[in-house]
């Protein structure tokens, strides 16, 4: 009978193994999983690099704080964890490098500001993705992202161009003003100046398709750069892209340890099954 009790322990314990495992190799393939996602996107414009980040999962109290049988203190308690899970996956928003393009409507942000756009569903997205084009629209030539979202000037209206201005004749500083030169070769300004927004916590912006990014509780209000005092402002550089800020070699080194890391979650399953083997065999 006590004999029984003893590997009946055992079993409780391996059990615990098993999940505790279990639960690790399912936090390592979500990590394999989001630095695929990195490295499918080393070549997409304004990509963030998205790191998970990991916590221990609940413990199991073994033995609480008490006296041994000779009244001796045992001031600390003996506990357990239960395994691993992902907490969150946070993105990067580290400078990219700049990439010269001979598109002159193509900008880059060097800063922490992030272009604005018009969703079709009325929503406002923020991207750090400046490859932008002119499409024709109804009152003229209307700067656009590659999926038609207009982008938005420092007062939050759409950026429009006369019909009678050639849009290859269109400057922008790296303040953002626009303007353009006319057929006499003079400076003409367009009055409008490309919108940059800056959020106190850009980790809690919300993730969609492409490079865009949704407003939340937890990432704060936007804050324009062109109202907003105190913020450092950010500069625009026309006929450049922000690459992709993912680290190649980095990637193929945390690749390397969360392999690792699955394998040694999955020994560690099949140890335990063999001790589990031998405990049953001891009933038998």
């Amino acid at each position: 009978r006590w004999a029984w009790k003893a590997v009946e322990g055992d079993y409780i314990i391996m059990m615990r193994a098993l999940w505790s495992a279990a639960s690790g190799m399912r936090a390592q393939q979500t990590n394999v999983d989001a630095i695929s996602h990195n490295l499918s996107n080393v070549n997409t414009v304004g990509y963030k690099t998205e790191k998970p980040e990991f916590k221990s999962l609940l413990y199991q109290t073994l033995q609480s704080e008490t006296t041994s049988a000779n009244g001796a203190q045992k001031p600390i308690s003996a506990q357990v964890g239960l395994g691993t899970r992902v907490a969150s996956i946070t993105s990067s928003f580290r400078q990219g490098p700049m990439m010269e393009v001979e598109s002159n409507s193509a900008v880059a942000i060097q800063g922490n500001g992030l272009f604005a756009v018009n969703g079709r569903d009325g929503e406002t997205y923020y991207t750090r993705n400046g490859d932008f084009y002119w499409s024709e629209g109804a009152n003229g030539l209307t700067l656009c992202t590659s999926e038609g979202y207009q982008v938005m000037d420092s007062n939050e209206n759409e950026i429009i161009l006369p019909d009678t201005v050639d849009a290859s004749r269109v400057m922008i500083s790296t303040d953002g003003v626009i303007g353009y030169t006319d057929a006499d070769n003079n400076y003409v300004p367009l009055g409008q100046t490309i919108g940059l927004w800056q959020f106190n916590n850009d980790a809690g912006l919300e993730k969609i398709s492409g490079t865009y990014y949704l407003e939340t509780a937890a990432s704060g209000a936007p804050m324009n750069e062109a109202t907003t005092a105190g913020l450092a402002r950010s500069t625009v550089h026309q006929g450049r892209l922000e690459g992709s800020n993912v680290q190649v070699a980095d990637e193929m080194v945390n690749m390397i340890i969360a392999q690792r890391a699955y394998e040694l979650n999955s020994r560690a399953i099949t140890t335990s099954d063999t001790m589990l083997e031998q405990a049953n065999a001891l009933k038998r």
